[in-house]
Formats: structure tokens, sequence, C-alpha cells
């Protein structure tokens, strides 16, 4: 099942049902209390989105010789915003091809997508005490995004939501299958999105495990990630082989993770962070 649902809402934009029932004539599933959320930054009734001023620009990226290398006209910002963040948030976290009517358009509709894609996943498991707790939670994070008083890692503005805008995504990835009980590496488009920062991963001591981690670590890196790794299991360059000759060391093959690091784009994006420890005691690495 998708997690995130398009909800119903009544006259006062409150969630009344779900497309799976989780909500059913305003009552919250008899199974959870579900959580409670007051209004700290938010009035019932009014869109933190209409409690700010808007405006349309260019964004506009150059390199050191003035040549122009991203450029999205018309983006909607909100007015206090500044233009370096405007040129972040058009350059990498709007999603779709610029100049085509799939693109997002600003802000609003980036924080738009995350926010509702969040709140309805919290509808859909049962999160929240009522209906009007929904709306509060989505408010209060709304507010909370427009006005950069918190801010989400790069993976969840590459890939939260985005199921909505590429329903019919083919995309693989690693995710955790609640009814197995363990972690899938299957085709699920952006329905069950990549949100982690960073991952931490091990590594034995045969060349399946290394080049399984570099799998590995470019599939992180391609949903926005970055990754660690311990390659203290690897033997050293000075250490033999039992087929004969030596080993290449562990920082010959972080010498190749690196090469992986810096051709895969983070999210399509940006350069991703790889970091090897290679936490070593022998003189040949």
């Amino acid at each position: 099942m998708n997690p995130i649902q398009t909800m119903n809402q009544n006259a006062e934009g409150q969630p009344s049902t779900t497309s799976n029932g989780a909500y059913v004539n305003g009552a919250r599933p008899a199974a959870s209390r579900g959580l409670s959320f007051a209004r700290h930054f938010t009035r019932p009734g009014i869109s933190p989105f209409d409690e700010i001023t808007w405006e349309l620009r260019d964004a506009i990226i150059q390199d050191y010789k003035g040549r122009t290398i991203f450029e999205q006209k018309n983006v909607e910002v909100p007015a206090d915003w500044s233009m370096t963040a405007t040129n972040i948030v058009a350059s990498k976290y709007l999603h779709g091809q610029v100049g085509t009517p799939e693109r997002e358009t600003g802000v609003r509709a980036l924080i738009t997508r995350v926010a509702e894609s969040i709140r309805d996943w919290g509808v859909a498991g049962g999160y929240f005490a009522t209906p009007a707790d929904a709306a509060t939670f989505y408010a209060e994070l709304s507010h909370l995004l427009l006005n950069q008083k918190v801010a989400f890692n790069s993976p969840v503005w590459f890939n939260v939501g985005c199921d909505r805008l590429e329903p019919n995504s083919d995309a693989q990835n690693w995710h955790w299958n609640a009814e197995s009980g363990r972690v899938e590496f299957t085709t699920t488009g952006y329905s069950k999105p990549q949100c982690s920062a960073c991952f931490i991963n091990s590594v034995g001591d045969s060349l399946d495990s290394i080049l399984t981690l570099a799998k590995t670590e470019g599939m992180l890196f391609k949903w926005g990630s970055g990754a660690g790794s311990n390659l203290s299991a690897i033997r050293g360059s000075m250490e033999t082989l039992s087929g004969g000759g030596t080993a290449s060391g562990p920082l010959s093959f972080m010498r190749g993770f690196d090469a992986f690091a810096g051709v895969i784009k983070s999210g399509g994006k940006t350069a991703c962070g790889e970091d090897g420890d290679p936490e070593y005691r022998s003189p040949g690495y």
C-alpha cells in the first residue's frame, strides 16, 4: 500500500476520511489513541501560506567565468528568503525537468508536497488523535518550514511526496517491509522514500563483499544520502592472499569508492559524501 494517501477534507480544511479508512466520519482508529497537537504559531482556518508575502524570482547560478549553469525563471519564494536560499531550493530541491509543466514552481509547491505527505502518512497510520490534530500538525509544520525556523535534510526534499509527481516510477531502493519484518531491495519508485542523511555500512574481507559495498553506497548516493563505511575488516596491502600474491589494501578500494562518490549525483543534483574509516592497525593500508 502506498503510505501517502490523498485525503478528503471537510469545509474547514480538516481531514475527514482517507482512502484506506483511517478516519471514518471523523473518528480516530480504535486501535490507537493517537497524538494531540496544540497550535503555537498558527490559527485555525488561516493557512500559514497566506500569512507571508510571496514574490517571483529568477534563480540563476553562474560559474567563475560568468557562464550560466542553472536557470529557472519565476520561482515562487517567500519575500524574506535570501537569493542564496532561492538558488539552492530551485537548483537542488524542486522536482521535475526545468522548462516542463511537471516542474515544481517554487517553495510553496515544495513545502506543500513534503508537509502534506508527512501528514498523510500520519493519518494513514493512525498517529493523530483526531482530524483536527492532523490539521494542526500540518499547519504548524508548514509555518516552521516557510519561516525557516526548521529545515529537513536534503533526502527529504529530494524524495518525500515525489510519488505524487511520478506515480509510475520504476526506480529501485531498499526499504523496510513491515509484513516480512526485514529490509528489502525492490522497485518502489518514490512510494517508500529514502529520508536519512547518512548511512553507516560494514564490509567483509572478500572481493564479493567489497563490490557489494560499492553498489550499496552508489544506491544510497542516488537518493541523496551520504555514506560512511568501516573498512577495518579488509586486509592490508602487505598481507598475502590465499591464492598467492598480496592484497590491494583498504586505501586502494577507498580510492575506488571515492571515484563512485564523485560521479554519482546525490539525488541527481549534487556531489555525494563518502567517508571511509580504515580503523586498521597494519602499516600496509
